[in-house]
């Protein structure tokens, strides 16, 4: 952690966990007898209970959002750029509550836990999770929390996806529906990278069918080039050009297959510290839960009649140089708002970082995100009062 905490930060934070003994029907056709959900909470939930806000977090998201597990932290949460007092989400007057979703490898229920009926590790055996049990099992979250209804639920790109929803499932448990750098669902190209990354865990010799915890190793070339493809596509070319270029590690070329430009030493990097911090078995499933997100599909693939019944107010947000999540599926949900009638607010930010833009400090989208989520908080102080 800096020596010093910033002013605008959470500070310490100790995630919590809840044990759920009701069992939870899944959209796969099976249930989850009893699971666990882990998450984190900043910020003072109100007398009224009017200022909870819910974070969705993306594929290889978690609990942690914001602030810090120990003094010797040098790492904040994921969307510390974010969440913290005076930020867009101002820790001063919401509650903000951020969880690990079922499937992950964080400490909420996934292939890593126990099997009670076995007392191994789920493994390949858990089952296919869907951003909409993801939404059942958090709106179980917030009653627990005597949260009946949500100021703004938030996501950016799958977390995106979650919030949208909960605006379908659930229209009168939340306000307001903060979509950022998502898409109403998968495009055929973003599928075929998340099969490629798939089949790279899939087919490394070290996965035995995803029971690898049994042999006591990972699959860590497979993950290692699933998250290096992963990591290319949340890029743009404009922000890798500048980073990188054509920039050699050692400044000459050494006519070889070995790492030799920096972009490559980059990439090798971010996969091998991936493999350290993430389950192969919870990147299929996340993988998998992004390709059958597709709400409009049980309404005659009409997204307007989807989203008929929604009566949250819409943020929506999207940024140019994003090719994984382009602006243009942005506009669908916005173009669908529209035809049913919904309210909602549309910005597409100029900004050279790729999908990547939703988790950085950039000036235009932090001073957009703030102002809305200002109308937020004040509506929930006079609902308060």
């Amino acid at each position: 952690m800096p020596e010093t905490i910033p002013s605008d930060s959470v500070g310490l934070v100790t995630p919590q966990r809840h044990h759920f003994t009701e069992p939870l029907a899944l959209d796969c056709g099976r249930e989850l007898p009893q699971y666990e959900l882990v998450y984190e909470t900043y910020g003072t939930l109100n007398a009224a209970r009017s200022n909870a806000v819910l974070i969705c977090h993306a594929l290889s998201g978690d609990h942690h959002a914001a602030g810090y597990h120990s003094p010797q932290d040098r790492k904040p949460g994921w969307w510390e750029t974010c969440i913290g007092p005076g930020k867009p989400i101002d820790t001063n007057r919401f509650f903000v509550v951020s969880i690990n979703n079922l499937g992950g490898c964080k400490g909420s229920t996934g292939p890593v836990s126990l099997n009670p009926d076995t007392q191994r590790p789920y493994g390949p055996d858990f089952p296919i999770i869907t951003v909409r049990d993801w939404v059942h099992s958090q709106a179980r979250l917030g009653e627990l929390l005597g949260i009946q209804q949500w100021a703004a639920v938030i996501g950016g790109s799958l977390g995106g996806m979650q919030a949208l929803q909960w605006a379908i499932t659930y229209p009168h448990r939340l306000r307001h529906c903060v979509v950022i750098a998502s898409a109403p669902k998968l495009s055929a190209q973003n599928i075929a990278f998340n099969e490629v990354a798939r089949q790279a865990i899939m087919t490394d010799l070290d996965f035995h069918a995803g029971h690898y915890y049994e042999h006591n190793v990972i699959p860590r070339q497979g993950l290692m080039l699933a998250r290096m493809l992963g990591h290319i596509t949340y890029l743009s070319d404009d922000s890798m050009r500048s980073k990188f270029g054509r920039e050699l590690r050692e400044g000459k070329l050494n006519f070889s297959f070995d790492v030799e430009f920096q972009i490559e030493s980059y990439l090798r990097y971010q996969g091998r510290s991936f493999v350290d911090r993430f389950d192969a078995n919870t990147y299929l499933l996340m993988t998998k839960a992004l390709d059958y997100f597709d709400p409009a599909s049980e309404h005659d693939h009409d997204l307007a009649a989807a989203l008929a019944g929604v009566t949250a107010r819409f943020l929506v947000m999207s940024f140019t140089s994003d090719w994984r999540f382009s602006s243009s599926r942005s506009k669908e949900i916005v173009r669908a708002l529209l035809d049913s009638q919904k309210h909602v607010t549309y910005l597409d930010i100029d900004a050279d970082d790729g999908h990547d833009a939703f988790l950085m400090p950039i000036p235009l989208y932090l001073a957009a995100f703030k102002a809305y989520m200002k109308t937020v908080a004040d509506e929930g102080d006079e609902l308060a009062n």
